[in-house]
C-alpha cells in the first residue's frame, strides 16, 4: 500500500511521545495522555507497556462487540466488559507477548455470545493486528 493510499483509508491518527523507555514518560499530542512508566513488576509509580496494550485492546474489543451485535440484529447489554490479561514472556533471546480475553455479556445466549466474540475479533484492529503473531485465548465468561 502506498504512502497516498494509506492516507485515504486512515480514518484517524494518534501521535505521542516517550523518553525514557520503560522508566520514562509518555504523552500524548493533545496532552489528554500523560503517562509515568515503570517496569512491570517494579516498585515503580508509573504503569507499564503491558497494562496501557490490554486497557486499549479490552476497550477497542468492546467497540468492536458493538458493531458485531448490531450487525448481528443483537442489543449489547450495558453491563458488558472485557478483562484482558497481557503477559510478558521472552523466547530464546527475543520479549514476547501473550493474551488472555475474559468477555462478559450478561443476558446473551451463548451460541449468541460466540459468534459475537468470533466476529469481534475481526473487527477488533489489536485482534487484527496481533493475529498469528501472538498467542491469545478469548473466554466467555
Amino acid at each position: 500500500m502506498s504512502n497516498e493510499q494509506h492516507r485515504k483509508s486512515n480514518l484517524h491518527s494518534e501521535h505521542t511521545h516517550t523518553t525514557g523507555g520503560r522508566d520514562g514518560i509518555g504523552k500524548s499530542s493533545d496532552e489528554k495522555l500523560n503517562v509515568l512508566l515503570s517496569r512491570p513488576g517494579s516498585a515503580g509509580k508509573g504503569t507499564n507497556p503491558e497494562q496501557l496494550f490490554a486497557v486499549g485492546w479490552s476497550a477497542c474489543y468492546i467497540g468492536a462487540l458493538v458493531i458485531a451485535a448490531r450487525k448481528l440484529g443483537t442489543v449489547l447489554p450495558e453491563d458488558t466488559y472485557v478483562d484482558a490479561e497481557v503477559d510478558l514472556g521472552v523466547s530464546c533471546e527475543a520479549y514476547q507477548l501473550q493474551a488472555r480475553l475474559f468477555v462478559c455479556l450478561p443476558g446473551i445466549e451463548s451460541r449468541t455470545a460466540q459468534k459475537l466474540v468470533e466476529l469481534a475479533h475481526h473487527i477488533c484492529p489489536y485482534s487484527n493486528a496481533t493475529k498469528g503473531k501472538i498467542d491469545v485465548v478469548t473466554t466467555i465468561i
